[in-house]
């Protein structure tokens, strides 16, 4: 099958088949598909959607973007999980903000924060109708199995030739259709499980079908144990019935989040109340949660504690606070701690 018959059988089955409203499609500007781009990183479009109908009412261009408390946008992002996306998405805003105009250029694209080359490639094509490649983790998928490239699409030799393959089928016209067919194609057809082969436009020359290899292709990544971590998180609440709430730090998982003290031990934990002189008249010990993160596992064992006394000063300023259950729904919280509070409200309903 030839580039431009490759192109040509996609955009045929994308525009009977392909999905055409998409909040972001309509319109297709530079701002609404970087940001649809961003949270669409190892996440479903499905979940997405909402998420970005309501980040862009509130941050409708890059200027109100870049003005926003990154506080206020974390919120917003809260459930989507992969922080670093939406701290990346404000400090670009910024610098597009000052620039004064939208990058349409490879080079400057990937100077900003949270953009490499596929994501640029989709913004370009996309918005601006240039002719250049992606390779998401869906194409990357379509193309492995079309070629039956071998190896973990991950490594650099592998990484290398699925981008030469993506660039020798992109086409030159029709660009913004043609990636969001192949994106589309790999979503809804080339699944990584049960794909539906026979309703595949390029069936006829796949590889991977014809050597029936589409379950094993593309390779999986070589498998190794995930460590686990162990916390204790405190859910402190006092005498006024509110959660303690703490900042966590600019970076790391869940980073310039707000969550609950966190602590490596239960005598680490009893140890800070005693420094911090909090009078603790009941203590309940939860069942251990499990929260898996790309690379760790974190078993966390919440403890809730109530105490007699309002204190103001437990933790430095501007880095703990004290909220009732109900006005968290505004605080960027971790999805976790948010299903913990929600779990527990009972115990501190006010």
């Amino acid at each position: 099958m030839t580039p431009l018959t490759f192109s040509q059988n996609l955009l045929t089955w994308f525009d009977q088949s392909g999905r055409k409203d998409l909040p972001w499609q309509h319109p297709a500007t530079a701002y609404r598909v970087w940001i649809s781009e961003i949270m669409l990183q190892q996440t479903q479009v499905v979940t997405v959607i909402p998420y970005f109908n309501k980040f862009i009412q509130q941050y409708p261009d890059v200027k109100s973007l870049a003005n926003a408390p990154l506080d206020e946008v974390l919120s917003l992002w809260a459930g989507l999980g992969y922080y670093a996306r939406a701290r990346n998405l404000h400090k670009a805003a910024g610098m597009i903000d000052k620039a004064g105009h939208f990058p349409d250029s490879l080079e400057s694209l990937v100077d900003l924060p949270g953009i490499g080359r596929s994501t640029a490639g989709a913004i370009l094509s996309i918005a601006f109708q240039q002719s250049q490649p992606i390779l998401d983790g869906n194409v990357r998928r379509v193309l492995a199995r079309f070629k039956a490239v071998e190896g973990w699409t991950g490594g650099t030799a592998v990484n290398k030739h699925l981008w030469e393959i993506s660039e020798l089928y992109t086409p030159k016209t029709r660009v913004a259709d043609y990636t969001q067919a192949i994106m589309d194609l790999g979503a809804t057809l080339c699944t990584r499980s049960k794909p539906k082969c026979i309703e595949c436009p390029l069936q006829a020359d796949c590889l991977a079908l014809q050597q029936q290899r589409v379950a094993e292709l593309p390779t999986p990544k070589p498998r190794k144990q995930i460590p686990v971590k162990q916390s204790v998180f405190l859910i402190a609440i006092n005498k006024d019935k509110q959660l303690l709430l703490e900042k966590r730090a600019p970076t790391g998982i869940w980073g310039g989040l707000w969550s609950v003290p966190e602590f490596t031990s239960q005598e680490e934990l009893d140890a800070w109340l005693q420094i911090k002189a909090m009078t603790v008249i009941n203590k309940k010990i939860l069942k251990t949660r499990r929260h898996t993160f790309s690379h760790y596992h974190l078993d966390f064992q919440p403890i809730v504690i109530n105490m007699d006394n309002l204190i103001n000063n437990v933790m430095e300023a501007e880095k703990g606070l004290w909220y009732k259950h109900h006005q968290t729904e505004n605080i960027a919280l971790p999805a976790p701690i948010k299903q913990l509070f929600d779990d527990i409200t009972e115990e501190y309903n006010g």
